[in-house]
């Protein structure tokens, strides 16, 4: 899957929502959705970030994208549910979820774990997830071909110390993935899957390794394709499976 690469119109006619897409691999998904014909719908907590990169959408000649701010650390149900409904009534259609948005919290030993910054990154990362994916199965289900990503990490799929509450979270992600797929298995035009990154160039990175050279990982526009090609038609039938973006494909990981 590295070696991906996407045809010009590969998304074209398809709507698409990221969350976290103000920065990071959420913005350069928005940027290269866009350029290959998706209408992205773009999340974040803050309009600011937002802003930026829509204006460099618009800039670039895509279609033209919507902003949907919302802070995921205070979304309920009905938060999420009023954004899949502001997707139906702007767009009629939802054909991709990219869920990008994430919390580091801090690196400790679990035994030492802050408790309340443990659920807010629970919250973030994996409760908001499946709230936002939940209020938005009806309009993926009446998609011809939609597709579901949940971005990981490798350590949710190994377990590492003293990565705390960000391990378990996407160790759940996961878990969510793998369930989805397989309860969703009676929607052959819906597949769900995960994606591993891998060491990118962001500011998330920065704060987990403080002392690394950032130059030393590609750039988050380098690793896009991979989301591309699970977003786009060519990776129907793949679903419940765990990929990473800069070391090939894993084998499934759930039977659907």
């Amino acid at each position: 899957m590295p070696d991906y690469t996407p045809s010009p119109d590969l998304l074209r006619g398809r709507v698409i929502l990221i969350t976290g897409a103000g920065g990071g691999i959420g913005r350069a998904i928005a940027l290269a959705g866009a350029r290959h014909g998706a209408q992205v719908v773009l999340h974040d907590r803050n309009v600011k970030p937002l802003e930026k990169v829509y204006d460099e959408i618009v800039a670039g000649g895509g279609p033209q994208p919507a902003m949907l701010p919302l802070d995921l650390l205070r979304a309920t149900p009905d938060a999420c549910a009023t954004l899949a409904e502001t997707v139906q009534r702007e767009f009629s259609r939802l054909d991709g979820l990219v869920h990008c948005a994430a919390e580091l919290g801090a690196l400790a030993p679990l035994e030492l774990y802050e408790p309340t910054m443990w659920l807010q990154v629970l919250q973030v990362n994996l409760t908001a997830a499946w709230l936002v994916t939940r209020a938005c199965l009806p309009l993926l289900k009446q998609s011809p071909d939609a597709s579901i990503v949940f971005t990981s990490a490798d350590v949710g799929r190994q377990g590492r110390a003293y990565w705390g509450a960000y391990g378990v979270a996407a160790f759940g992600l996961e878990g969510l993935m793998q369930v989805f797929a397989q309860e969703l298995a009676a929607w052959p035009n819906l597949r769900v899957n995960s994606i591993d990154p891998g060491p990118v160039r962001t500011t998330m990175r920065a704060k987990a390794y403080p002392g690394e050279d950032p130059k030393i990982h590609p750039l988050p526009e380098d690793i896009v394709a991979s989301y591309l090609y699970l977003l786009g038609p060519d990776s129907r039938g793949q679903t419940g499976r765990a990929w990473q973006a800069q070391r090939g494909n894993s084998a499934p990981l759930a039977t659907v």
